[in-house]
């Protein structure tokens, strides 16, 4: 027992094994190595979004004593040496050291352990080595035989590692892998990178590797002769990041080798210059700025043509901006802004930048406290395509918001709605037919609207409901309107009552839910629909999911009125197994009142179209879904869609069908029909292939197809690909080729071609 006490008095003052993680912890952050080639990810991105060693929060009190454990015990009193042996741990407030034997000098202050020494971390983290020497108090150390398994999968050895005193961490014949489960034939991590010597700054929070090679396979790919790259601790740091290799009709063979510069604390930028065969030098560049209250990026495109008879505009500069922003106010208020800037439509598309074909900018400021929200912005669109006028594409202001009140006003709850615009366009005429669209309108809506839940002691479940709409319309020169320049104020009350009455029933194999429903919602006529024009009620597709809704037009400018009633079914079967299946069922009946709705929309008559879906999964693994929208009479299919989807171990596929009846009125000219089927098969040893296409009924041909052969473990996933992909507005084909790869914990790069 003496020697027991005598061991624990001279570890007590001494031992400190936040220092024995200095040791290994910042030895193993020291092989958190990413490529310094061209090939992959570099530090400064890499380290923001991927960190690398969960932080150790638990530190050990000052004072905190050792108290171990150990089959024998011994203390010379004239050496003051102590030794422990046999199953041996020493626990240090969350830190627990294993070893065959311990040795501590108390002269010296040396504390050698060895034969299976494991050290296990607060944050999970498990360091072993052969033999580990710490001296003067903890500063100075030397481990052999060293592995360190971290809690991403991420596994640092090294043949012998040292640590100064000055902070300098030195591992000789180093390798660092995130191949935890994925190994070679010869149990050989999949990918390693390996160096004679890496050297830790803790400090600087430098890592410097000499003769770095990353070996995939058991074979190296990369070789280089030295590289310096900041830790993991450090989140952004001046360097090169991940290249992009592409290709396009206008510009060539293109190459980016993004360079990122920290200026400060709180802001960097970001250089992307692109060489091109065909277009020279192109110029991409990005700032980010973090302040107290938010945070704002621009990114501005360039370039001089060298050959400008390649694109599609000729000419010499041509380039665009692009910002986005957002700030708080106070805890309750922000505000922001989204906007793009182009010298010409083609541009961001042309370059690969961006493939969008119509580009929103706005300036907005929000406002969320309680059970009210506030919006207000400015909205501007702009044409990036060649097929869209830029004079049919509006400018607003915009200003919404929503309360709820808290108290109960009837029995139920009390909401009120408002929204403001003022929108113009220098041309009235749009790709949709049969649609009025004004190039000026101003509009401003109030609604207050009530509902309240009753549930009957036989499970009835009742809920009344009414609002009441105002809005005030200003418009000017609106296509088909008798008076091109007019004001329409209108109040829009309606009321209206829905009832569910749901059966469950219990069974050995699972529960069913059977629920008939039924709704009806009485309103006035809509009015001065030709005078107000239609700016926001184009787009409606009526389903199963819109049946029960009070007001099934999408915008403002069009109201529904008259008397209607919705009547329709749901049924649910929740299976033992986890299983289920979902249907639902429906129609609308327009009783009384003018139809405000347009050929084509599947509400126009004075019955709706059949809406229903289905929904069965029998097992986690296969999923069938299907959606109709028919003649009430079924005479007539109008709109359907079916999915069948399978899941499993080393296979998937999806197939989906669909069919949309043609509806002029809202810009569908055509049936248009087609089937789309998409599968990944394994093949062996983590090895895929994919591929899928979509056939076009219509026109019978395949507009879109892809193949491609996939790798993909823990740690690895290695891609090839072609995707061809019909241009309906040139009759070409745009056919590209990827390939992709990318590395646990050290990202990756990709190669695209078009041709």
């Amino acid at each position: 027992m003496a020697g027991n006490s005598v061991l624990r008095k001279s570890l007590a003052p001494q031992v400190d094994l936040t220092d024995l993680r200095a040791l290994l912890l910042r030895g193993a952050a020291s092989a958190c190595v990413v490529l310094a080639t061209t090939f992959l990810t570099t530090p400064a991105q890499a380290i923001e979004e991927l960190p690398f060693i969960k932080p150790v929060t638990q530190e050990p009190a000052a004072g905190t004593p050792a108290d171990f454990s150990a089959s024998r015990v011994t203390y010379d009193p004239r050496t003051k040496i102590a030794t422990a042996e046999g199953s041996v741990r020493i626990i240090y407030g969350p830190y627990v050291l294993n070893a065959s034997k311990v040795i501590f000098n108390e002269k010296t202050g040396v504390f050698k352990a060895n034969g299976s020494v494991e050290l296990r971390e607060p944050n999970g983290n498990v360091m072993t080595a052969a033999t580990l020497e710490l001296r003067n108090r903890f500063k100075e150390a030397f481990a052999a035989h060293v592995k360190a398994l971290l809690t991403n999968n991420v596994t640092i050895t090294a043949r012998y590692a040292r640590r100064q005193a000055d902070g300098i961490s030195i591992f000789e014949d180093a390798s660092y892998t995130a191949c935890y489960d994925c190994h070679t034939k010869n149990g050989e991590p999949l990918w390693e990178l390996r160096s004679d010597e890496t050297v830790h700054d803790s400090k600087e929070h430098m890592l410097h590797h000499t003769n770095p090679r990353l070996r995939i396979a058991g074979h190296t790919v990369v070789q280089v002769p030295h590289w310096s790259h900041p830790d993991p601790s450090v989140k952004r740091k001046t360097g090169f990041l991940a290249p992009k290799f592409v290709h396009g009709h206008a510009y060539g063979l293109g190459v980016e080798t993004p360079y990122f510069i920290v200026t400060a604390p709180n802001s960097d930028i970001t250089l992307r210059p692109r060489l091109t065969t065909k277009q020279g030098p192109v110029a991409d560049v990005e700032w980010r700025h973090r302040l107290a209250s938010g945070q704002y990026n621009i990114r501005g495109y360039g370039v001089y043509q060298l050959s400008p008879g390649e694109t599609s505009d000729e000419s010499d500069w041509r380039g665009a901006v692009r910002s986005r922003g957002e700030f708080a106010l106070n805890d309750r208020w922000s505000w922001g802004w989204d906007g793009t800037a182009t010298s010409d439509k083609e541009f961001l598309d042309e370059y690969d930048f961006d493939d969008r074909d119509i580009a929103q900018s706005d300036v907005h400021v929000r406002g969320l406290w309680d059970r009210t929200y506030v919006n207000a912005q400015v909205m501007n669109f702009q044409s990036l395509s060649d097929e869209i006028s830029q004079d049919t594409l509006p400018s607003l202001p915009y200003v919404s918001g929503e309360t709820f009140f808290g108290d109960q006003i009837l029995g139920g709850e009390l909401s009120f709605k408002w929204s403001s615009y003022a929108l113009w366009r220098n041309d009235a005429n749009t790709p949709f037919t049969d649609v009025d669209h004004g190039t000026q309108q101003t509009r401003a809506v109030g609604e207050m609207r009530w509902q309240r839940q009753m549930i009957s002691d036989a499970g009835l479940v009742m809920t009344p409901f009414g609002r009441v709409r105002s809005d005030v319309t200003f418009n000017e020169n609106v296509p088909g309107a008798d008076d091109s320049d007019e004001t329409v104020a209108r109040v829009l009350p309606s009321a209206g009552f829905d009832m569910r009455y749901p059966f469950m029933a219990n069974y050995a194999y699972g529960q069913s839910i059977f629920s008939p429903v039924f709704q009806i919602v009485a309103a006035t006529d809509e009015t001065d629909t030709a005078s107000i024009g239609n700016e926001d009620a184009i787009t409606l597709n009526f389903d199963h999911t819109s049946l029960f809704l009070e007001d099934r037009f999408t915008g403002l400018d069009r109201y529904e009125g008259g008397t209607r009633a919705n009547a329709g079914i749901t049924y649910s079967f929740l299976g033992a197994n986890g299983g289920f299946v979902r249907a639902s069922a429906g129609e609308s009946f327009h009783i009384a009142g003018e139809n405000s709705f347009v050929t084509g929309s599947g509400l126009e008559g004075s019955q709706s179209d059949l809406v229903g879906a289905l929904t069965f999964q029998p097992w986690d693994e296969l999923n069938l879904s299907y959606e109709i929208r028919a003649e009430e009479d079924l005479s007539r299919i109008n709109r359907q869609e079916a999915l069948a989807s399978l899941t499993l171990d080393d296979f998937s596929a999806d197939i989906a069908y669909a069919f949309i009846n043609q509806e002029p009125a809202y810009g569908r000219l055509l049936d248009e029909q087609w089937v789309q089927a998409n599968a990944r098969i394994g093949l062996k040893d983590g090895w895929y292939l994919f591929g899928g296409a979509r056939y076009d009924i219509e026109t019978s041909d395949v507009d879109w197809r892809t193949i491609g052969l996939e790798f993909d473990c823990q740690c690895m996933n290695f891609k090839v690909a072609y995707t061809g992909k019909d241009d309906d507005t040139t009759n070409q084909t745009d056919h590209r080729i990827m390939m992709s790869i990318d590395l646990a914990t050290l990202g990756g790069t990709s190669v695209s071609a078009g041709f």
